[in-house]
């Protein structure tokens, strides 16, 4: 679909022949406040945003005078509780490729005795060849139908779709079973449970045993790309408590699920957790990118490392600031938590009226990131646009909802009278 931003505004998108759609796809869930938003454009025309843009440094090593305070005002001021560092980054695949690097130096420094150890000349020369013990024997484990990125590292822990990852080298990395829930949630119960269970049996079982050690899990707190698939806040205090049990990092993917979309800042808050995640990456609503760690020990214990030329982008770190100073102004996450309250409400009726049309419908209680299946997914997602909304799908039937933070009541009813007109049109 072309569209004409010149002409979309809040949540509505245009097209060049004049047609505005609702937009609940947001650009794979990657606009925060709308098309156009007047806050970001004044943001965008300040005289700080015009430097960072023509003036693009090489951060690691010539960060602009304020970069510290950029981060301190934006990025760190919404930082997961217990991470009180970030590493800035370009996009949602190089937070989680950064992350994971991140994951094996500090295993290694670990395993050496400490960031002060040297490296040997054996390390040194392997390296260089790709072999041990410089090209370290370690993994990442991740879980079936997760989506991480389409970088090397970053896709293979993807397991969402083959296309993704056809003719692509990939590492030997292990994959444990996401629990797949049955719905709704509370007729199943026992059931659900015993899958969390069985999932968390063999993650143990994987950092115990896979041939390549994992040193590092890392999840999606909603499977995104690979069909909307939730599990409890119990699944995830589990995997925390596995995890910290065998002295292997947890590395929470929130580029799709952060940023406000499940009615709490990061998704993660949901859970309970009794310690904070190790790395929590970021990316898409907010614009920028990167991932947030605690320990010190996860810094890069020498210079270069870490290291690209642009590690991340100043002007896109001034628009997430944008971004956190109106989303806490208008009290945007609170709103998407009432929002998506409503929205569940009506789509729970809707399910009831129209049996087997919006199946295993899910995302209670976790703002507007809602979705349901539909017997007839590809062609629900086309007929949408005659009805004026613009959606998406994801896994192999899900239709998955992303609306903006400023989505409200009113849209969700425009919304909930289209998706009405789409399943009982199927014959015209």
């Amino acid at each position: 679909m072309l569209a004409d931003y010149t002409r979309s505004f809040g949540n509505y998108i245009a097209d060049p022949d004049g047609n505005k759609l609702l937009d609940v796809y947001a650009q794979i869930a990657s606009i925060p406040l709308g098309y156009n938003n007047p806050a970001l454009m004044k943001a965008a025309q300040s005289p700080e945003m015009v430097s960072a843009i023509i003036n693009r440094p090489a951060l690691g090593n010539f960060p602009s005078h304020d970069w510290a305070n950029i981060l301190e005002t934006g990025i760190l001021k919404v930082a997961p509780k217990g991470l009180s560092q970030v590493f800035t980054a370009m996009a949602g695949s190089d937070a989680n490729e950064t992350a994971y690097k991140a994951a094996f130096m500090w295993r290694r420094q670990r395993d050496r005795g400490g960031p002060a150890v040297e490296f040997t000349e054996d390390e040194m020369q392997s390296a260089m060849n790709n072999q041990a013990p410089g090209a370290s024997q370690l993994s990442i484990l991740s879980f079936k139908t997760a989506f991480h990125g389409r970088l090397f590292g970053s896709l293979s822990t993807t397991r969402s779709k083959p296309i993704h990852k056809l003719d692509i080298p990939a590492f030997d990395w292990p994959q444990a079973t996401f629990p797949q829930l049955k719905y709704p949630l509370e007729d199943y119960a026992e059931e659900n449970a015993k899958a969390e269970a069985d999932s968390l049996a063999e993650v143990e079982d994987l950092i115990k045993n896979y041939h390549v050690p994992p040193c590092a899990v890392v999840v999606e707190p909603i499977q995104s790309e690979g069909g909307d698939n939730h599990a409890s806040p119990e699944f995830f205090r589990g995997l925390r408590a596995i995890t910290k049990k065998h002295g292997v990092l947890l590395i929470v993917d929130e580029v799709q699920t952060g940023v406000g979309a499940t009615g709490r800042f990061w998704a993660h808050d949901h859970w309970g957790l009794p310690t904070p995640p190790d790395i929590v990456t970021f990316s898409k609503k907010a614009q920028t990118a990167g991932y947030y760690f605690g320990d010190p020990s996860l810094r890069p214990n020498r210079p270069y490392r870490q290291f690209n030329t642009w590690m991340g982008d100043p002007a896109r770190a001034l628009l997430f600031r944008a971004i956190i100073d109106e989303v806490q102004r208008l009290g945007l996450v609170e709103r998407t938590a009432e929002v998506g309250d409503y929205l569940y409400g009506r789509l729970e009726a809707l399910a009831a009226k129209y049996p087997g049309e919006f199946r295993n419908l899910r995302g209670k209680g976790m703002g507007t990131f809602i979705a349901f299946d539909s017997p007839r997914r590809d062609a629900f997602l086309a007929k949408a646009k005659r009805f004026g909304v613009n959606i998406g799908g994801s896994g192999q039937s899900a239709v998955r909802l992303r609306p903006m933070l400023i989505f409200e009541k009113q849209h969700a009813d425009i919304l909930l009278n289209a998706f009405e007109k789409i399943v009982t049109t199927w014959d015209q």
